[in-house]
Formats: structure tokens, sequence, C-alpha cells
């Protein structure tokens, strides 16, 4: 392979990466303040300051810049959410629970951008979007209810399955959040926090 070319500094791999990262910062500003059906591909190009050929090089098209902002926040919410359960591994199950939530939610709705993409605008986008949605939602059932069987090696729970718990847990969370960023952020953040706390602890405890 002939060697990367070096222009101002930078090879075009380092270029290429400058552009793609452009294109998801554009992506995150329009998609989460005018909205996913509002942002033309140009308009997005013209926020990135690249070309139309310059966006199909890193993405086949709108539904793929917004699946990867979506796999963006999810993949440091979860890293955010495992972190904060094992640094709280000694508290008791409603303190873990809470500082759990707190993680997802200073990670996906803090910036009313993020939240809107993550809450909002992936839904109903098309059938493509909608599995990759759902293929996150069975992600985070599947990691909820390993630390609800974690809380019944404990004592704290009662053993059985917490799939449908879990689900169930994860649509509470999104519609709340949802109901948050569609309502204006009125909604004060700590209330949707302690009502998802309060729910979680009534899965996990409840007979």
């Amino acid at each position: 392979m002939p060697p990367d070319r070096v222009y101002g500094g930078r090879t075009a791999a380092d270029r290429r990466a400058e552009r793609r990262q452009r294109l998801l910062d554009a992506g995150l500003e329009l998609f989460g303040t005018e909205g996913y059906t509002a942002t033309s591909i140009e308009r997005l190009c013209a926020g990135a300051g690249v070309s139309t050929r310059n966006f199909y090089e890193e993405f086949t098209g709108r539904e793929a810049l917004l699946t990867t902002l979506h796999d963006l926040v999810m993949e440091r919410a979860l890293k955010a959410v495992a972190a904060a359960f094992a640094a709280a591994q000694d508290e008791p199950l409603a303190r873990r629970i809470e500082l759990a939530v707190r993680a997802y939610i200073a990670t996906t709705a803090e910036d009313t951008r993020w939240a809107r993409v993550s809450y909002v605008e992936i839904i109903g986008v098309s059938e493509a979007v909608e599995r990759h949605r759902l293929a996150w939602r069975e992600r985070w059932a599947a990691f909820l209810a390993a630390e609800a069987q974690r809380a019944v090696e404990r004592g704290e729970a009662m053993s059985r399955d917490f799939h449908l718990s879990a689900v169930a847990l994860v649509g509470a969370l999104n519609e709340l959040v949802y109901h948050w960023a569609v309502g204006g952020h009125v909604i004060p953040l700590d209330d949707i926090i302690s009502e998802i706390v309060r729910i979680a602890t009534a899965a996990l405890t409840g007979p």
C-alpha cells in the first residue's frame, strides 16, 4: 500500500477522521435540535463543512448517521452504569440503583440534544432503525437481569426470571425521559430519577 501522505501535519486518515467527527457533531446538533425528519443530507454536509461525497464515504445515509450517534451514547451509558454499579458494590440495593440510574441519565439526557436523539428521534424512523433500537433494549434488559441476579446472590431479592421486569424497566425509563424531552424539560431530572429508582426497587424486591 502507498504511504499515507501528510499535508499540513495531518495524514489522509487524520483528515478523514476529522470529517467523520464533524459529521457526527453536525448530526447531533441538527437531529438533537431540529429533528431527524427536518434534517437533509445537504444540511448535514453544510453544518460539517464537507461535501456530499465525503458524507457517503462515511455513512450510507441519514439512518446510518442516526444509529451511529445512538450507538455512541448507548455505549458510553453502558460503561457509565457498569462503573457506577462496580463503585457502589458495598452500598444497599436502593442506593446502587440510584447511582446507576443517575449515571445513565447523566450520559444520555443532561445534554438535551443527546436526549432527543436517544429517546425521541430514534423512534419510528424505519424497520431497520427500529430493529437497532430494540436490539439495544434487549442488551440493556440482559444487563439489568444480570444485576438483578447479583442482588439475589446478596440476599436482597427473591430468585426468579427477571427478563420481563428488565424489559419493563427499560420501557419505563425510556418513556419517562421521552416525556421529559418532548415536554420542554420542565420536570426536574431528579424527579425522573427518583421515579425510576422506585419502580426498579419495587420490581426487584416485590413478591
